[in-house]
């Protein structure tokens, strides 16, 4: 059996805002086909280190590499990799003025340039795939917040990328439309998709990840398979943690 291929490398990467650290030498790497959750404390690092991927962060220094290309501000580059790497944030930030439909088309048009028939079809496909082609043509302002975010996702998969980068993709949500994005994050991953999700969800955590990643205070406190993460936390800062989660 072939080892994993790592496709997103972080190599000492640190992250300071004015003078508060926010990511301290932080090395770890995500492989293809394979779903890391990584969880932790407000403001421990976690969303900081999506961000500085998708380079909507630039980190200050280490190394982040995307297939092997390290991430910089070259812009030829860094279209390419934001093309591979999509990515899902808190609020849902669909654009007021476009149905569903065009939220997911925009895209697709615009930079791999397909015509207006084509994005469509493929745009609905994918409202298709997250439960959301009866509302095609319904505008953000329609929509729950559960909905929103499945068109969210289902834009961020209409450029085909070959990564997710979820930031705490059900935080803003009412709990009884929780289920409904995580639903469709599962099938993402039994589909084989290469994830990385922020999250404060422990049981989807449990089922779904295929490793879990702890951050405090800016470094990775633990990193273990979910039966050995929640089974035996590697010590008590971590088993508060999920005891707070789960509670």
């Amino acid at each position: 059996m072939s080892a994993p291929t790592p496709y997103i490398v972080a190599e000492n990467v640190c992250k300071s805002f004015g003078t508060h650290q926010v990511l301290k030498d932080v090395s770890t790497h995500f492989n293809t086909g394979e779903v890391s959750v990584i969880i932790g404390a407000s403001g421990s690092g976690k969303s900081t280190l999506l961000r500085a991927i998708n380079r909507l962060e630039p980190h200050d220094s280490g190394t982040i590499l995307i297939a092997g290309v390290p991430v910089t501000d070259d812009p030829r580059t860094l279209q390419k990799q934001r093309c591979e790497v999509g990515m899902v944030f808190q609020q849902f930030n669909l654009f007021g003025h476009m149905s569903a439909l065009d939220n997911v088309a925009l895209a697709p048009r615009r930079l791999r340039h397909l015509g207006r028939t084509e994005a469509n079809e493929q745009a609905l496909a994918l409202l298709r795939r997250v439960g959301m082609h009866e509302h095609a043509q319904k505008y953000p302002w329609q929509l729950s917040g559960g909905q929103q975010q499945r068109v969210a996702i289902a834009r961020a998969l209409a450029m085909q990328p070959k990564v997710m980068l979820f930031d705490e993709p059900t935080s803003a949500l009412d709990p009884e439309m929780v289920q409904e994005v995580l639903d469709v994050m599962r099938e993402l991953a039994r589909g084989g998709m290469t994830m990385i999700v922020v999250t404060h969800e422990m049981g989807f955590a449990r089922e779904v990840a295929d490793r879990v990643l702890f951050f405090d205070k800016g470094r990775i406190a633990h990193d273990a398979p979910p039966a050995e993460f929640f089974n035996n936390p590697g010590n008590e800062r971590i088993r508060a943690f999920i005891g707070r989660m789960s509670a």
